[in-house]
């Protein structure tokens, strides 16, 4: 219970509270849009300090590369169960969801586990970076094999779809839950027509997208500038840390509550899967930490990220790649179900679990 005493809980909350009663609450949109730049920023500045400290290790090495494979089998795994219940290219979407990675869960993770004194690798920001791509691209690829296929049953040829520019900037979508620009899978595919998308163009667009440019940016600064820059850049990225993350989360907050009157109309099935997908995803990931013998710290942060699920990113990409899907669908379970639910008992129980199996 202790654990939900973290005022950064409190002030995720209120901010649903607030919501929920309809009060005139409200974080203006440039607030909003600061405040996820300087998490970004200082969260990456403390991942690089961090490994100018470690260097590159074997246990770097193996946390990075679970992160990968992660970022891999989760949507794959998502998508062969997803496609029983919904459409493949609604499957292929709520796939990549929860395939993909949500910065404000890691965010939070990182600290409750400062708040617990228990140590982790700041290069996990950059795990958290490489696990955002992956699951966008498998989405888009079985998109486009299931264009394919639609085209062969119906007409015995395939057609040639021009590319357009797929990775709006997640600034443009950082209003996306809730946002009228988040329509009924109809009504974007009626105004978006359908693409096959390039691999190389997917990646391009991804790793130069805004928010992975200035993560991986301020890791390489905290890379290259050591203790010195840790020491110059404590009062911005260490001392103010804690309240800038209350105060997103209690934005954060308000736009949850916005989306719960969207779960109400999902399918049983998609709800269970939105509470027992995560479960089963960071359990996978705890079973290969423990394997590779990973530290307590980042075994904890591998399960929030394998159980974490993206509201921004993959909407921003998914509703141009993957017309045909809801975004209504999307954004409201990962944001309206597995969101919440990892912030308030998640983070928590994936800390004792792990320290339960490490130290005993």
């Amino acid at each position: 219970m202790q654990s939900l005493l973290d005022p950064a809980i409190l002030f995720f909350a209120l901010g649903v509270f607030a919501g929920l009663v309809r009060s005139n609450l409200e974080m203006p949109a440039a607030i909003s849009k600061f405040l996820s730049i300087y998490l970004l920023m200082a969260l990456g500045l403390k991942g690089g300090f961090a490994l100018a400290a470690s260097g590159l290790t074997p246990s770097v090495a193996s946390s990075l590369g679970l992160a990968v494979l992660l970022a891999v089998v989760v949507p794959l795994v998502g998508y062969v169960l997803l496609r029983r219940v919904v459409s493949g290219f609604n499957a292929a979407a709520v796939a990549a969801t929860y395939g993909s990675v949500s910065a404000v869960t890691f965010v939070t993770a990182t600290q409750y586990l400062d708040s617990q004194h228990i140590a982790y690798g700041g290069y996990m920001a950059a795990a958290m970076a490489l696990m955002e791509s992956p699951a966008i691209i498998l989405a888009v690829m079985l998109a486009n094999a299931l264009r394919q296929r639609q085209a062969k049953a119906s007409t015995g040829t395939v057609p040639a779809h021009r590319g357009q520019p797929v990775m709006a900037m997640v600034s443009a979508g950082a209003g996306a839950p809730g946002g009228n620009n988040m329509g009924h899978g109809s009504a974007v595919a009626a105004a978006s027509p359908a693409r096959n998308l390039s691999v190389g163009k997917i990646l391009h667009e991804s790793f130069t997208d805004g928010t992975q440019l200035l993560l991986l940016g301020a890791m390489v600064i905290g890379l290259a500038t050591g203790d010195e820059g840790k020491a110059a850049m404590q009062p911005f990225s260490g001392d103010l840390f804690k309240g800038m993350l209350c105060l997103f989360l209690l934005d954060m907050g308000l736009n949850t509550a916005r989306s719960l009157p969207a779960v109400r109309h999902q399918s049983p099935w998609l709800l269970a899967y939105a509470v027992v997908g995560p479960l089963v995803h960071a359990s996978l990931a705890l079973v290969l930490a423990w394997w590779l013998q990973v530290p307590a710290g980042d075994a904890t942060l591998l399960m929030v990220l394998a159980a974490s699920a993206s509201y921004i990113a993959v909407p921003a990409v998914v509703r141009y790649a993957i017309p045909e899907a809801q975004p209504s669908l999307y954004v409201s379970l990962s944001l309206g179900v597995t969101f919440p639910l990892n912030i308030v008992l998640g983070i928590p129980l994936y800390t004792q679990v792990v320290q339960w199996a490490w130290v005993g």
